[in-house]
């Protein structure tokens, strides 16, 4: 039976609300305003995850979080987006993996609150016996350079560069491996996923990918970190200066945000629940410290 036109448009509505994640999201802040949505980056928002317990006992609200894998069209871009539809009404804040220029924050009118510096894993396949590498030469294979393993010490094997360039406008991330998409080899596998950055390096005896620190390898997974200058990617190597590949991960909010979005920022920032999770995903927190980092900066002694 043909659709009458009241039928039709209600239809689209409801196609079009679920093709637009974040209107969902919204859409259920606005439901109740005592539910904050929070919405971003996969690896900022393990974080907050981890956290939720803890924020909505400081806050007495309830958290409606969004990220697992950046997907349904998340990221930092949605992240951004959902904390600018903040209201009264409904109150949203982003999460994200990437620093923001001052530009960018002027320009879409928000506020950047630093979490933790993540270090970003060079991932080959357990196969692989190669255990280690200079800097020098991961950036050497990453810009086709060096092209088969035995050229550090591995098989004869052609390397099979996976790689997931997300954020290309914006500092930071993967650009502590090399500054632009452009340095990159251009025969690669470019990955739309974390997920999939996994999943590809596990299929190919031969790959190396890029993944932060924060991802939760599951039993089917068939990868392993490589010691980058003899440092493995630790939040102490990362303090140190001596392993040199990582990201920022903060949360971000429009200029007005409730007071408690700002406790459970400030909770995420210094409580004593964030040490832990920082220990288990080796991240190095900044306190609360303002700033956007382009290289590790010491934690003050205490």
């Amino acid at each position: 039976m043909p659709l009458g036109y009241r039928q039709f448009k209600t239809l689209l509505a409801a196609l079009l609300l679920l093709a637009n994640p974040l209107h969902t999201f919204a859409a259920k802040a606005a439901a109740s305003d005592s539910v904050i949505t929070g919405a971003g980056a996969h690896f900022a928002w393990v974080i907050f995850d981890a956290l939720k317990p803890d924020l909505e006992r400081i806050t007495g609200r309830r958290f409606d979080l969004h990220g697992l894998n950046s997907g349904l069209g998340l990221g930092c871009k949605a992240g951004i987006k959902l904390a600018r539809q903040n209201s009264p009404e409904h109150q949203t804040f982003g999460f994200v993996c990437c620093p923001l220029s001052k530009e960018e924050l002027a320009e879409k009118g928000l506020v950047l609150y630093p979490i933790a510096l993540e270090p970003i894993l060079i991932l080959v396949n357990e196969d692989n016996p190669v255990t280690g590498l200079s800097s020098a030469q991961v950036r050497a294979i990453f810009r086709g350079e060096i092209t088969n393993w035995k050229e550090v010490g591995g098989r004869d094997q052609a390397i099979a560069v996976v790689t997931r360039l997300h954020c290309k406008k914006r500092p930071g991330h993967w650009k502590t491996i090399l500054p632009s998409d452009r340095d990159f080899r251009e025969q690669r596998l470019n990955a739309s996923s974390a997920a999939e950055m996994v999943k590809r390096v596990s299929a190919f005896p031969s790959a190396i990918g890029h993944i932060g620190s924060t991802w939760d390898f599951g039993p089917q997974s068939r990868v392993r970190p490589l010691r980058i200058d003899g440092f493995e990617p630790t939040a102490e190597n990362l303090k140190t200066h001596d392993y040199p590949f990582f990201r920022q991960l903060s949360a971000v909010t429009d200029h007005s945000p409730s007071a408690a979005v700002l406790r459970a920022i400030h909770e995420v920032q210094h409580g004593k629940a964030m040490r832990v999770v920082a220990r288990r995903y080796q991240l190095l927190p900044l306190a609360g410290d303002g700033q956007q980092h382009e290289s590790p900066a010491p934690l003050a002694r205490r």
